[in-house]
């Protein structure tokens, strides 16, 4: 036997224990459903206590999302504005001594 054949044989092995496999899987998911549904209803369970709608992680309700505002370092005398020293600097302070613009 050759090479060729065997490997054609292999093949066509491989396709009909893939076809098995699809078969068992899709019998099993279709009963696994409806155990999962049976267990939902029964506990009364909610989507985010299964952990679906909060993008993979579970929310915490006391965590608090807002920054809290930071007091300005600078201030432009010419037109009052204001600088907390953080991120991109201004234009009115961009590449000047920032000495002249401290907030005492």
């Amino acid at each position: 036997m050759s090479k060729q054949s065997e490997l054609d044989k292999l093949i066509q092995e491989k396709a009909k224990l893939d076809a098995q496999i699809q078969a068992m899987r899709a019998e099993a998911r279709g009963s696994a459903l409806i155990e999962v549904k049976e267990t939902i209803a029964a506990f009364e369970l909610t989507a985010a206590e299964l952990g679906f709608g909060t993008r993979g992680y579970a929310r915490k309700e006391s965590v608090s999302k807002q920054r809290s505002a930071v007091a300005p370092k600078y201030r432009d005398p010419e037109s009052g504005k204001t600088w907390s020293g953080r991120g991109k600097p201004p234009l009115w302070i961009a590449g000047k001594d920032r000495d002249g613009f401290v907030i005492v």
